[in-house]
């Protein structure tokens, strides 16, 4: 079983920064495909960036440029820079690693951008 504790999120005004950490336990970090999701109210979850074992990313087009994900095997983290926030951008963000057909959630963290 893989737990993933969020943190990192809050409120913000628009154009600031956010910096999201997700700590993974209870697994070999480096073989998961670890991502960001997004869950704005009413909507659908959505991709927000994934970063693959081997270090490729793909983003989100509305993201794109601002938004950076990266990994530390060592301290088995995720990160997600967020630069230049919106207020579209506010959302519940959860945090997901994949191997195959597994894949975990966190509880999720709420990011609020003001306007």
């Amino acid at each position: 079983q893989v737990q993933l504790v969020e943190s990192g999120g809050g409120l913000v005004q628009s154009g600031g920064s956010l910096r999201l950490s997700c700590v993974a336990s209870g697994t070999i970090f480096s073989s998961y495909s670890m991502a960001w999701y997004r869950q704005a109210p009413g909507k659908e979850r959505e991709l927000v960036a994934r970063m693959s074992g081997g270090g490729t990313t793909n983003y989100a087009d509305p993201v794109k440029g601002r938004f950076t994900i990266s990994r530390d095997n060592v301290k088995n983290t995720v990160y997600l820079q967020m630069t230049s926030l919106k207020p579209e951008n506010t959302a519940v963000y959860y945090c997901n690693a994949r191997l195959f057909t597994r894949a975990f959630w966190g509880q999720g963290i709420q990011v609020t951008v003001s306007s």
